[in-house]
């Protein structure tokens, strides 16, 4: 299948959309990072949830992991059905789901209501990965990996802004004020992006009925094996991308930096050079590029912990070098597998979204998982060496020889 063209009852002609896109862009990229933000609000307002609403540290800290459990949920069981319903009307409604479940949060009375409340704004916050294949479906292939990267943008920026945003609202007007002003947010832009964003058809065939959507999900990594290979890649980089986000703190509380949290705060701000970046990337892959600009990023990903192996002694500098570099590569990495995979079955980009996001986040999970043990027996030295062995993994699965199809024609005993 060419990349102009949709299979039969596809949810929109390929590139049907692709002058629009100048229009609709800023729009689709403003309602990914709001829709993803809410994730993350919780993060630098555990202790003022334990204290206002007579949390356990455990149940307060359970904030975060249901964030995470709920995104997963969504992924796997709602990302899917946009290969079957119009993706705008899909994405409008879970971004207005999630502008109400945003304002239920901000009143609940207690932490079992408010944990509640935390993992139903995280299954509906998926709207964001609605809206990245559907800027792929609206998108010249020229133009294609550059419009998707934008919209990724969003979605990154929206987790970093997120954080940074729910701390400073809640030291001026209190946490709750922190959902109410995101949920009239949300629910403003849902109206824009129903308004603003191009009709799309669905595809009500028999293939894309909700068990047959979950079930031929569950089956791309064995229809189409040439997934395996950039699925694998990016759930090792965000293994190690996780590592570095979790060993960070962990290094800048101790000597020699025993730093504040408003001033590790302030340092991870770098990160947002990433989203800045993509849509960067973005240009590289659409100009034919996609292995090199792959290779690259997972390149600079690896280097950038030599870079910032002696940071254990006080070198800021090689440390917030090692910061950009990482960013820079996970960028890079991000946008190529993506629109790689995006390229295999245009008629599924829902599917093949879910499928990656899902073990994009578990490959997250699994670097979170290890740190912590890592850093407590080895320090930073062993960090550095864990998410470097992850790195070199990466980098040699990208680098093997392409997944060929096999011809057709009588097999060869």
């Amino acid at each position: 299948m060419s990349k102009t063209s949709a299979a039969p009852g596809a949810s929109a002609p390929e590139n049907a959309g692709a002058p629009r896109t100048s229009r609709v862009l800023p729009v689709m990229t403003l309602a990914a990072g709001l829709s993803v933000a809410g994730n993350y609000f919780a993060q630098p307002l555990l202790g003022l949830l334990r204290t206002e609403l007579h949390m356990t540290t455990t149940a307060a800290g359970m904030v975060v992991a249901v964030s995470q459990i709920g995104y997963a949920l969504g992924l796997a069981f709602l990302v899917p059905l946009g290969d079957r319903y119009p993706r705008r009307d899909l994405a409008a409604a879970l971004l207005a789901a999630t502008g109400v479940l945003l304002l239920l949060e901000g009143v609940a009375p207690n932490g079992p209501l408010l944990l509640a409340a935390t993992g139903l704004v995280a299954v509906t916050s998926v709207g964001a990965q609605i809206l990245v294949p559907f800027a792929a479906e609206l998108s010249a292939p020229d133009s294609r990996a550059r419009n998707v990267g934008t919209v990724m943008a969003g979605v990154l920026a929206g987790g970093l802004i997120g954080r940074a945003f729910s701390g400073a609202l809640a030291d001026v007007a209190g946490w709750r004020s922190v959902y109410w002003v995101t949920a009239v947010l949300l629910l403003t832009t849902a109206f824009a992006v129903r308004r603003v964003l191009p009709e799309s058809r669905g595809n009500r065939s028999d293939e894309t009925r909700p068990g047959s959507l979950l079930r031929s999900t569950a089956a791309l990594l064995v229809e189409v094996p040439a997934l395996r290979r950039p699925v694998a890649v990016a759930s090792l980089a965000m293994a190690g991308y996780t590592v570095h986000l979790v060993t960070i703190t962990l290094l800048l509380v101790e000597e020699p930096y025993d730093w504040s949290t408003s001033t590790i705060g302030a340092v991870g701000l770098v990160g947002a050079v990433g989203p800045l970046c993509m849509p960067l990337a973005g240009r590289y892959v659409d100009r034919g590029h996609p292995r090199a600009v792959l290779l690259a990023g997972l390149l600079l990903s690896g280097l950038a912990w030599l870079v910032m192996l002696p940071a254990r002694n006080g070198e800021i500098g090689r440390l917030i070098i090692g910061m950009i570099m990482i960013n820079l590569g996970q960028t890079a990495m991000l946008n190529a597998s993506q629109n790689t995979c995006y390229e295999m079955r245009p008629e599924a980009r829902s599917r093949i979204n879910a499928v990656f996001m899902t073990l994009f986040f578990a490959g997250g999970a699994l670097g979170g998982a290890l740190a912590p043990p890592v850093w407590s027996a080895y320090g930073w030295n062993g960090v550095c060496a864990l998410a470097g062995a992850i790195a070199a993994v990466g980098l040699l699965i990208a680098a093997a020889r392409p997944y060929r199809a096999p011809e057709a024609g009588p097999r060869r005993s």
